[in-house]
């Protein structure tokens, strides 16, 4: 339902939601920066940093559709004030946190602030525009959006390394603020009177336990193993709880995630596919800024800078991109994206060990890049096009539910993975190294402890220099190994993801594809 607005108060609109979403936007893009240097600062492990990116996803997957019904029922001003307060002052916390445990803690906070407040810029866009202007601001929404992502590698890395990695989230406050501000000044409260709301909460509240269940467990397993009963007891819990979540689902009145959407092959497999590929994507992502900073030794800044590539290529692409469905319908693009992609991580995979950064890292973000924006703009067109015209925005979020569900659940497996890879290449080498046996054992026992710290992990100081010299080059030598793995991984998912569109995603969707209420 459109609410009536003059030209003064749509400015002061626009204004507050793309200072919205560029706080969000500019805080997903520099946090990876920062981690390395946050994993030194406060004396943590490889499990606690991807706390401190799961702590964040979990609340925002899985409370995000019912952020976007607390609009609807409650006024989408008022989830998006409060949202934006509950951002803010859990980047306050971060800022401040003394230890890892409290940034773990603020971080998923300020997940819940994000869920309330993302769902609302759009909505809040769609309920005071009409016709042509609708258009034209949910462009220049999108536009600035961009521009936010694209500088925040960079932003995120001078940050890191001319003042503090605190300083990532501190600037979350001006934002925050502004947004406040431009609310006070003109924004008018909307919600959806048209059609009668009932919040799922408990299916909010399963989804929530099933995937934290399954991340704890996965990212516990990462230091105990997986056969420890309490990590073996939290996945086996998850995956019941998500059991139990899709048949509440099924027979809910009225569900966050109606199950009848994905009676549609389309909108069932572009979402299978969108799992694949940014399970991919996320589990890379979050562990390049390991490499550059830990293991190549570049400067924050040069690493929040090397990503420009990748980040470039998908905002000048994207536009261009959009048209590919238009022309070739949505499985070629949707085949040939994330192959490319596919190659891009293998890249990554290939040339760990070249130094030269335009033959490695450049030319893996390229392709990477290049492959990214072939797949996203045809993705969500395909994602929408598979919903009746009534449920397009539920199709959106519940597409956006599930990319961060998969990079929820691929930091924590890919992680896993390079743990145990590190693990083992390192007591490889110390076991073949030419020392007495005392000496070797004593290294060992000072070494077992670090597994998880991964490249971060620091040699025994009584070591002799030259001993002491080969162990630090050992253990880069073993996080590139771990390193390699994870890269060569997201590449056979994001291959599965095109095969995926091969053969569930029909050349030029029609009518008998698109998912209707029944």
């Amino acid at each position: 339902m459109s609410v009536a607005t003059t030209r003064r108060a749509q400015v002061f609109i626009l204004i507050a939601t793309i200072l919205a979403s560029s706080m969000v936007f500019i805080d997903g893009t520099v946090v990876n920066i920062a981690l390395p240097v946050i994993q030194t600062d406060l004396h943590a492990n490889a499990i606690d940093m991807q706390w401190v990116v799961n702590a964040y996803s979990l609340f925002l997957a899985a409370l995000m559709l019912v952020g976007g019904s607390l609009g609807d029922h409650y006024g989408r001003r008022l989830m998006f004030v409060i949202g934006t307060l509950v951002f803010a002052a859990s980047s306050a916390w971060c800022g401040f946190a003394p230890d890892v445990h409290h940034l773990i803690a603020a971080r998923g906070v300020q997940g819940v602030g994000s869920a309330l407040m993302t769902p609302e810029s759009l909505a809040i866009i769609s309920a005071c525009f009409e016709g042509a202007a609708r258009g034209r601001a949910i462009g220049l929404w999108s536009s600035f959006s961009a521009l936010t992502t694209a500088l925040g590698p960079a932003l995120g890395g001078f940050i890191v390394q001319y003042a503090s990695w605190r300083w990532v989230f501190f600037i979350n406050i001006p934002f925050a603020i502004g947004v406040l501000a431009s609310v006070a000044a003109g924004v008018p409260e909307s919600r959806d009177t048209e059609r009668e709301h009932h919040l799922d909460w408990v299916g909010s509240a399963l989804a929530t336990l099933g995937l934290g269940g399954i991340t704890y467990g996965l990212i516990t397993a990462g230091e105990t193993g997986l056969r420890d009963p309490w990590v073996a007891g939290s996945i086996i819990g998850g995956i019941a709880i998500l059991i139990a979540f899709v048949v509440y689902e099924g027979r809910a009145k009225n569900p966050m995630m109606p199950l009848w959407l994905f009676k549609s092959p389309t909108f069932s497999g572009s979402n299978l596919l969108t799992f694949l590929l940014y399970a991919a994507l996320s589990g890379a992502i979050f562990f390049v800024p390991f490499d550059l900073i830990q293991a190549r030794h570049y400067p924050p800044s040069a690493a929040g800078v090397s990503i420009l590539p990748f980040v470039i290529l998908m905002v000048t692409l994207s536009p261009w991109a959009g048209g590919l469905v238009a022309n070739y319908g949505s499985k070629l693009p949707l085949v040939v994206g994330p192959t490319i992609a596919a190659i891009g991580f293998a890249l990554f995979a290939i040339t760990s060990s070249v130094a030269n950064y335009w033959e490695s890292i450049f030319l893996s973000f390229l392709v990477t890049g290049l492959g990214m924006a072939v797949t996203v703009a045809p993705l969500t067109t395909t994602v929408l096009e598979s919903a009746d015209e009534g449920h397009v925005g539920l199709a959106s979020a519940i597409n956006n539910a599930i990319s961060r569900a998969a990079g929820l659940f691929a930091v924590a497996a890919l992680s896993l993975v390079v743990i145990d890879v590190f693990g083992s290449r390192l007591s490889a080498s110390i076991a073949a190294m030419p020392v007495a046996p005392d000496v070797r054992a004593h290294i060992s026992a000072q070494m077992a402890p670090q597994r998880t710290q991964l490249a971060a992990a620091q040699p025994p100081r009584d070591l002799s220099a030259p001993l002491h010299a080969e162990l630090a080059d050992d253990i880069i030598k073993s996080y590139v190994a771990g390193f390699r793995v994870a890269m060569l991984i997201a590449a056979g998912l994001a291959l599965c993801s095109a095969l995926i569109a091969l053969f569930f995603i029909p050349a030029r969707p029609g009518k008998t594809d698109v998912a209707r209420p029944t």
